[in-house]
């Protein structure tokens, strides 16, 4: 009985040393899946405006919304901003005059702006844009 288990052991012995020299005749994984995984792309923005103050505050390439709005609350200044644009593709920009503002979006800046003035008014201008990648 001890021979034949004595056998069995050197039986499985060899097929571990087969297994590990096929193992290591394997071609490594390629480097796209051996690198970590993506991150999300910072690709969100966002314009937080105070009317009565006319404070504003921005932020783009921000991972997400909520961090964008977050910094463009923080940047407008006033515990009573409030976020007028917030966006992941793109541009918005924020028109204001004496009484009154327009937030627009568009797919480059310059559309945006263009926007925003013509629904703004003659006595408007621009007072914050931002675009995404």
């Amino acid at each position: 009985m001890g021979a034949r288990r004595h056998d069995v052991s050197a039986v499985r012995r060899a097929w571990l040393a087969a297994a590990l020299l096929v193992a290591g005749a394997l071609p490594a994984p390629p480097a796209a899946a051996r690198q970590e995984p993506r991150r999300a792309a910072a690709n969100h923005a966002a314009i937080a405006y105070h009317a009565p103050s006319r404070n504003v505050g921005w932020a783009s390439e921000r991972r997400t919304r909520r961090q964008a709005q977050l910094e463009a609350l923080r940047q407008c200044g006033h515990p009573q901003c409030e976020v007028v644009a917030s966006l992941n593709g793109g541009c918005a920009a924020l028109a204001q005059g004496n009484k009154r503002h327009f937030m627009q979006r568009g797919a480059n800046r310059a559309e945006a702006e263009a926007k925003a003035l013509r629904r703004c008014g003659a006595d408007c201008a621009i007072a914050a844009w931002v675009c995404t990648r």
